[in-house]
């Protein structure tokens, strides 16, 4: 296992070099979005209408925040069960999604949607919220206001803490090795 700082947005070549087990501390902006606003990006997709952030190389965090505490860009932002997206996930990757990171398992489809468009999933500790928070440095609502919590934000975010769980090679952390 290895440890990468990478950099938003990510190309193929930063996801090239992950294999499931990898520690990835990302810096950049990184953005939220959870099965909601996740229905709202793909309808944007299917109009043929512009997504509220440039999705090539980018990273979604599946989060719905807590509000934030006098003097804090945010409040606690631990991982959301990642399933929940998997219906709209393929299409984000082939339209250049390189990183999602939540918490749980994903389908079979995700999966290969990762492989063919070289992507990754990144687990961060679930119950660790707090601790994460303090790895965003800034927040802001970016699109979908009216779902609150739920809202896309965009994210600055500085040595985000991550485990790769799924990689581009098949690679998954959560399989047993078979003996």
């Amino acid at each position: 296992m290895n440890t990468y700082k990478l950099k938003t947005p990510l190309t193929d070549e930063d996801i090239l070099k992950l294999k499931a087990g990898d520690v990835v501390l990302i810096s950049g902006i990184i953005y939220t979005a959870r099965d909601a606003a996740h229905k709202r990006l793909i309808d944007t997709i299917n109009r043929g209408e512009e997504l509220p952030f440039p999705i090539k190389g980018s990273v979604i965090y599946y989060v719905g925040p807590t509000p934030a505490p006098p003097g804090r860009p945010i409040g606690s932002a631990g991982p959301t069960t990642s399933y929940r997206m998997d219906p709209y996930a393929p299409t984000l990757y082939k339209l250049g999604l390189k990183a999602s990171i939540g918490k749980g398992k994903r389908s079979d489809e995700v999966k290969k949607a990762m492989q063919e468009y070289k992507g990754v999933y990144l687990g961060a500790t679930g119950g660790a919220g707090a601790l994460l928070s303090q790895r965003i440095k800034d927040a802001k609502v970016i699109a979908y206001e009216d779902l609150g919590p739920e809202a896309v934000r965009e994210l600055v975010v500085e040595d985000f803490p991550t485990l790769v769980i799924n990689d581009v090679y098949g690679g998954e952390l959560y399989v047993k090795p078979k003996l």
